[in-house]
């Protein structure tokens, strides 16, 4: 399954397995004795006290006491991904990516951002080399975790010292973008479709190119005026919108791979996708705060 999500858009992501454990469903002739022809009537099942009923079709009283106190049935491990996998490695590849962001909030002097920059630029390369490497690596995702996290914190830090509170400002809107995309996607409101992915892929390609312009103009000594005033404030409505776009790709990808029966590995994959996408959304919602607060 080709994947319009650029973190999963690799050879081998989120396939299906050939695989299918044998079920029949079909009924064996049997003769008077219905477990005459059972395979499990002798052998290792064969004592089992729930295999055969008695007295007249019913369970004794010992064995219904015996099949009240037996533990009950475990999860049965399909070597597949679920939901339970997707949420457990993106808690812990969050978790990895605030203790990071902790770290560099404690220890990193405001303002010092060669560091931020430093370990932006190491992220972006391990981030690279996790998209299209073809077996998934959690250490290289968590390390990526921990370098994003580290320059976050000193990020924002410095937004911080600026406007204070602007921080948990950020998480909660954050957090909000990520329920409302939620609630719209289960709800069927959002629906990702080829064309819906195919717009917001080329939408977002030409936010990057433009962000980039601007980028190069701000480090040669000029200003474009797209982070700042009411043209910063479209700007940043514009790339929150894109990152709940990419966070609807996600949804998307996570459920066509467990409907799909992907390994249970690319679990990782859809944490690395997921915070890739909460990280742009954070980054975006702390600009657009900065601008509509101004001096304050």
């Amino acid at each position: 399954m080709r994947s319009s999500n650029p973190v999963f858009s690799r050879e081998g992501s989120f396939t299906r397995d050939t695989g299918y454990a044998g079920f029949t469903t079909g009924q064996q002739p049997g003769a008077a004795d219905g477990h005459a022809d059972n395979p499990y009537a002798a052998g290792p099942y064969a004592n089992n006290p729930y295999g055969r009923q008695s007295h007249g079709g019913q369970l004794t009283d010992e064995q219904l006491v015996q099949l009240y106190q037996a533990p009950a049935a475990g999860p049965l491990d399909t070597g597949r991904m679920t939901m339970d996998d997707v949420v457990a490695r993106t808690a812990l590849t969050l978790l990895m990516l605030v203790a990071a962001g902790a770290l560099a909030w404690f220890t990193v002097p405001v303002g010092n951002f060669g560091l931020a920059i430093g370990a932006s630029l190491v992220a972006f390369v391990v981030g690279l080399v996790i998209t299209f490497k073809r077996s998934v690596s959690p250490p290289l995702i968590l390390t990526y975790a921990a370098l994003e996290g580290f320059a976050l914190g000193v990020v924002s830090k410095a937004f911080e010292t600026m406007w204070d509170g602007i921080v948990i400002q950020a998480v909660l809107g954050t957090a909000a973008v990520f329920a409302a995309m939620l609630i719209a996607y289960r709800s069927g409101r959002i629906r990702v479709t080829p064309r819906f992915a195919r717009i917001g892929i080329a939408m977002a390609m030409g936010f990057v190119i433009l962000m980039t312009i601007n980028l190069v103009a701000w480090m040669l000594g000029a200003d474009l005026g797209l982070r700042s005033g009411p043209l910063g404030i479209v700007v940043g409505l514009i790339g929150i919108a894109l990152g709940a776009f990419f966070l609807a790709l996600d949804f998307n990808e996570i459920e066509t791979g467990i409907r799909g029966g992907a390994p249970q590995q690319e679990a990782w994959r859809a944490a690395f996708g997921l915070t890739l996408s909460l990280v742009w959304i954070y980054l975006e919602m702390l600009r657009l705060i900065a601008i509509l607060r101004g001096d304050d």
